[in-house]
């Protein structure tokens, strides 16, 4: 097959490629980075350098394939992210018009059956119902969990401040996913003969809580008493700006945290449950305790 994927060499991307390659497949990585294509290509696959904003090049890139793999770079200088979110979704929408694409498989959230109040998976509700117009295209919208290695991004807080926290509490349902998890799924799609459009939930640990992970997290580092602390909205998203984040970004993940707290952003995976993938919280925590010690 002829397959081309978008997001770079990521976390997703970087090893659906390589799962790809090795079954044979010809495969080009769209990146915005010209200093990736060597990478890319290194990966045994052909870099397509431009940006995803660019309908025109988008168009071309997609040309020819018989799949392709659509996800939205985060951009946290967008001022509004929402709408930058749609509007991604609306030039990949364009492109696949144009270009011909009849098979779509996109990366979209746990979640995005919700029009609102989920934060940024709210922009992916909106790129799901982009989709769902285009005529004669089958597309797979692959609703992943929340991603194990955003734990990553606390690592200063475990070491400085010896705690796990988020503005939800202890207690609260997790579905988790490693991106691995993620490509697997993705390649087991993007091969098959898949039709229509339809949702596919991707995690790789739904019974675990923010406990657990504490607990995991911090007998991997040497912390065996690493709590959980529920943090309020207000200090959630001071956090969040003092470690840098932009003020937008930072209110949607606050608010994202809610619907976490609310127990409304996992209700509908709770019906569809998948097969779970085969990377675990304590697999995971390995992957923490390296980055931590590093």
């Amino acid at each position: 097959m002829k397959i081309t994927l978008t997001g770079s060499i990521g976390n997703i991307t970087k090893p659906l490629a390589e799962i790809l390659v090795a079954k044979g497949h010809e495969v080009k990585v769209i990146s915005s980075n010209a200093d990736r294509a060597e990478e890319i290509k290194s990966l045994g696959a052909i870099p397509l350098i431009g940006n995803v904003s660019d309908t025109k090049f988008l168009t071309n890139a997609f040309t020819g394939a018989d799949a392709i793999y659509t996800m939205v770079p985060s951009d946290f200088a967008a001022p509004k992210f929402r709408e930058y979110i749609k509007g991604i979704g609306e030039n990949y929408a364009a492109a696949i018009k144009d270009s011909g694409v009849k098979k779509v498989v996109n990366l979209s959230s746990v979640g995005a059956d919700l029009p609102d109040g989920t934060g940024p998976i709210a922009g992916l509700h909106d790129v799901e119902n982009i989709f769902e117009t285009l005529n004669g295209v089958d597309v797979k919208h692959l609703r992943a969990g929340y991603f194990y290695i955003n734990f990553l991004a606390n690592i200063d807080m475990v070491k400085h401040a010896n705690i796990l926290g988020s503005n939800f509490g202890a207690d609260a349902k997790l579905v988790l996913v490693h991106p691995r998890n993620i490509a697997a799924a993705a390649a087991e799609v993007l091969e098959s003969d898949f039709t229509g459009k339809t949702i596919q939930y991707v995690a790789s640990d739904d019974e675990s809580t923010p406990a657990d992970v504490a607990k995991a997290l911090g007998n991997a580092v040497g912390k065996p008493e690493l709590p959980w602390i529920e943090f309020s909205d207000e200090d959630a998203f001071n956090g969040m700006v003092g470690a840098g984040l932009p003020e937008e970004i930072a209110k949607n993940y606050v608010e994202m945290g809610d619907a976490i707290r609310s127990k409304k952003l996992f209700v509908d995976y709770y019906k569809n449950r998948p097969v779970l993938g085969s990377i675990k919280l304590e697999d995971f925590a390995r992957d923490f305790a390296a980055a931590y010690h590093s």
